[in-house]
């Protein structure tokens, strides 16, 4: 089973900067795509930016310029950098992966995960 474990939220000033880090752990076949999503009080789930196994991007218009999603060397790993935070940023973060799961080709099963949320807060 792939479990997703976040860090890095916080209370950060409006302007500054955060970054969150989510780390993929079980047996996984492929990890094909994570992403970041994010929760305001009263709003749905939306999109935030995700990044592929080949590194391909894609941000919400309302993160251009400002967040960047990687993965590094370390393919389980997915960062956000968060710049020139903004309080209606303020939400619970999440992050997602899709991919397989087996240590087989033949044995692979498809996974759709997502981890437990950390809180981001950002203050005016």
């Amino acid at each position: 089973q792939v479990q997703l474990v976040e860090s890095g939220g916080g209370l950060v000033q409006a302007g500054g900067s955060l970054r969150l880090s989510c780390a993929a752990s079980g047996t996984f076949f492929s990890l094909d795509y994570m992403a970041w999503y994010r929760q305001a009080p009263g709003r749905q789930r939306e999109l935030v930016a995700d990044i592929t196994s080949e590194g391909m991007t894609n941000y919400a218009d309302f993160v251009k310029g400002r967040f960047t999603i990687s993965r590094g060397n370390a393919q389980h790993v997915v960062d956000l950098q968060m710049n020139t935070l903004k309080p209606e940023d303020t939400a619970v973060y999440y992050c997602n992966a899709k991919g397989y799961s087996g240590s087989y080709w033949y044995s692979r099963r498809p996974f759709n995960t997502w981890g437990q949320g950390t809180q981001v807060t950002v203050s005016s």
